[in-house]
């Protein structure tokens, strides 16, 4: 009886074409395996546990509690990151849309700015060595090393040239090296901020081991976006309701300002005096204008996940998260995410052919509009004050105008110097190591920092990133895996071209436009591999040894 018991249970296994058949020995190496890793991890954490401990407390006689905290998280999140780069991935889009409201729970400490690059840096370094040692290419896909590399060249000009003729005068002058104005720095600042997140395309790319993993990446999007959407809400009830003061005892300009002082319990700095006519919220973020732009890359995720995901319950899930999406673009105040959230939706209507899905298309959009209708009724004023608000914008300084001033200005600035003013000096994260100007839209901030060679270099760049881009999703055949590629082609389109304000500069559009790259560039292979046979493609997966070079069937590297 034990015996047709275990035949019976290969025959299922057998019967389900994702659980490919393994042996006896395969089963004992794979568990093995597994015990083997959870010693590992129990061990490490012990260890960091101890380290962070005692690293906490030098720190805290050297710099107090702001600075123990933030150094002893540190060594532990570096380390894990480092030895576990899958897991770091999604720690770090998790925890990038709280930064802001984390850095000010723990008090605002400045180290914590630069908490994300704590998941981000191990992580791509672990992605890199490994990429080298099993001879896989780290930059994906070929077609854009050669654009990258030019642009990288012409950044590198600027920063020698430029920033280190800058740091050659400030050494030179006791006055300057005074005031603590550090070029090299600045450049550096700027090169980081410019094309430092670019190595997340290959991180996405290698890590995602399969649909499965897509999958959780994408619905883990869905996740966040209801978390924070739900909370920026509550931000907006809690200021409504008096349980929050907003912007109080202050006069004049300071009125029309966001203040960290009138933070509600999420997020950074913001604006609230409705007598006045405005409020600016930061939703989770640490300013007003980050949580518009992520209410505006959350209508491309979301809008994916609705027409793309294999799950009916997970498409259900993603309708309030959109609806969710707009109710904050209304009642946060910003106008740039009032008019962008529903043209955005529009696009994706169009581009991505959801139109002709009218099967689909009517009752997402039917119980869509619905949860809007309710929302508006519920709250009349507040469309109507939003839209006024909008309106008189547009109407005393229209976008256009406003870009064309900008490209003009940062034009006669650098007519004589083809590299630029140098990298960084446009670039508001900068400023803490030099004097930064500040140019509120994209284009003509990089034309101001790397001159016309530089901005022509970033334009074939990513030109050549929104081309290959289409010609990748085109060849995607599964239909889900298709409507989602052509969901974050309209946002890498978007995004390579937008001009207006500087969304490339700072999170979240910072990280989503290199995430979403490398997201669709990743279906692509996913695709391929499910033409094939699941059992030999998951056989050969196994089977395969870190070192040796990846099958045509997985380009994933072993972590």
């Amino acid at each position: 009886m034990p015996k047709t018991k275990r035949k019976s249970k290969r025959g299922k296994q057998q019967s389900s074409p994702n659980k490919p058949v393994l042996s006896l020995k395969e089963e004992l190496a794979l568990k093995r395996k597994a015990m083997q890793a959870r010693k590992e991890f129990t061990g490490l954490v012990s260890k960091l546990i101890g380290s962070g401990i005692f690293l906490g407390i030098v720190l805290f006689f050297v710099g107090g509690i702001k600075l123990a905290v933030p150094g002893a998280l540190g060594l532990m999140v570096l380390t894990l990151c480092y030895k576990y780069p899958r897991p770091a991935l999604f720690a770090f889009v998790i925890y990038l849309p709280f930064a802001g409201t984390v850095v000010y729970w723990l008090g605002g400490s400045p180290i914590m700015q630069l908490a994300k690059d704590a998941f981000f840096i191990p992580m791509a370094i672990a992605v890199w060595q490994t990429c080298n040692k099993q001879r896989q290419p780290f930059l994906v896909p070929k077609g854009i090393k050669t654009p990258f590399m030019i642009l990288l060249g012409c950044c590198i000009m600027t920063l020698l040239f430029v920033n280190g003729e800058q740091q050659l005068i400030v050494n030179s002058e006791p006055e300057l090296s005074a005031s603590g104005e550090v070029p090299i720095g600045v450049g550096i600042l700027g090169l980081k901020v410019l094309i430092g997140y670019l190595p997340l395309i290959s991180c996405v790319y290698y890590l995602i081991r399969d649909e499965k993993d897509f999958w959780l990446l994408s619905r883990l999007q869905v996740i966040l976006i209801l978390i924070c959407g739900l909370l920026g809400i509550m931000q907006y009830a809690l200021l409504t309701i008096g349980v929050c003061k907003g912007t109080v005892g202050v006069e004049g300009d300071l009125l029309f300002k966001a203040s960290l002082d009138a933070r509600c319990y999420v997020g950074g700095a913001l604006l609230y005096t409705p007598e006045q006519g405005v409020i600016r919220l930061p939703g989770t973020f640490v300013a007003p204008w980050q949580w518009s732009w992520f209410l505006i890359s959350g209508t491309f995720f979301t809008f994916a996940s609705i027409f793309s995901d294999k799950s009916i319950i997970w498409r259900i899930i993603s309708l309030p998260a959109l609806a969710l999406v707009f109710m904050n673009a209304v009642v946060s105040g910003q106008r740039i995410a009032l008019a962008l959230v529903p043209v955005c939706f529009v696009m994706l209507l169009l581009f991505t052919g959801q139109f002709a899905n009218f099967k689909k298309f009517i009752p997402v959009i039917g119980g869509f509009a619905l949860i809007l209708v309710i929302a508006m009724a519920a709250n009349p004023t507040v469309v109507q004050e939003r839209t006024d608000s909008f309106v008189d914008r547009w109407n005393a300084s229209p976008p256009q105008n406003f870009i064309v001033q900008q490209f003009e200005e940062s034009w006669h600035q650098v007519d004589d110097s083809p590299l630029g003013k140098g990298l960084g000096r446009a670039t508001n994260s900068a400023r803490i190591l030099g004097s930064t100007r500040l140019i509120e839209t994209y284009y003509p901030k990089v034309l101001y920092e790397v001159g016309i060679v530089g901005v022509m270099a970033f334009l074939i760049f990513v030109t050549t990133i929104t081309v290959t881009a289409f010609k990748t999703y085109k060849k995607i055949k599964n239909r889900n895996l298709r409507t989602y590629a052509a969901s974050m082609w309209v946002f890498i389109l978007f995004i390579s071209y937008n001009t207006y304000y500087y969304p490339l500069d700072v999170d979240p559009v910072g990280v989503y436009y290199w995430l979403s790259i490398g997201m669709l560039f990743k279906l692509s292979e996913l695709d391929k591999e499910m033409k094939h046979d699941p059992q030999e493609i998951q056989s050969k997966y196994n089977k395969k040894s870190v070192g040796k070079k990846s099958s045509k069937y997985n380009k994933n590297i072993q972590i």
